[in-house]
């Protein structure tokens, strides 16, 4: 661990158990919110008694020069994917949404083991968006949403989705939010 650059070394927390095979190129993250597993590219070196990843330049298998090139970069972001684990097995992740508009609201739904959240938005037709196995949506007021789970890019993407079904629109501002997301209105026309 020495001859690795320190960006490459990565303390492992005390709550997390990390378990790697060589032979597989995996590495189990193990949390007290759940597990991630991770296909990985190059070689690692895990020191159990100073609580150490150290991400090498080795590949797994032979190396061509465009590789060599490029094992930096996949060092750097191997070293990213392994916090990143870290910290989705450790942390909750949420995302608050408004929904703001007169009559526009939202209802959750549970049809036949089918969480569903039903949404009235002001078409001519309703919305019911299917919840995701891993998220959890949370319904108040029936004009605020809060979506949360264990995975930060699930979270998001659940968010950014329910946000596409009516984007705030840049005049009065109709639409779902974020909760801390500021609209810069525009002024309509003058006659």
């Amino acid at each position: 661990m020495d001859n690795i650059s320190k960006k490459y070394i990565i303390k492992i927390p005390s709550k997390v158990s990390v378990f790697y095979c060589d032979k597989r190129q995996i590495i189990l993250v193990k949390g007290n919110l759940g597990h991630k597993l991770l296909k990985l590219k190059t070689k690692l070196l895990v020191s159990k008694q100073d609580n150490l990843i150290a991400i090498t330049n080795q590949s797994f298998g032979i190396m061509s020069n465009k590789y060599k090139k490029k094992i930096k970069s996949i060092q750097g972001t191997t070293a990213v994917l392994i916090k990143k684990a870290f910290f989705e097995v450790t942390t909750k992740f949420y995302k608050k949404l408004k929904i703001i508009g007169v009559g526009y609201r939202a209802f959750p739904i549970v049809l036949n083991d089918l969480n569903l959240v039903h949404f009235k938005l002001g078409y001519s037709h309703d919305i019911y968006f299917k919840i995701p196995k891993d998220v959890s949506i949370v319904d108040y007021k029936s004009t605020k949403i809060f979506i949360s789970g264990t995975s930060y890019n699930l979270v998001s993407q659940t968010a950014a989705l329910i946000r596409s079904y009516k984007t705030p629109e840049p005049y009065k501002g109709k639409g779902i939010r974020y909760e801390n997301e500021n609209i810069n209105l525009k002024e309509g026309k003058k006659i």
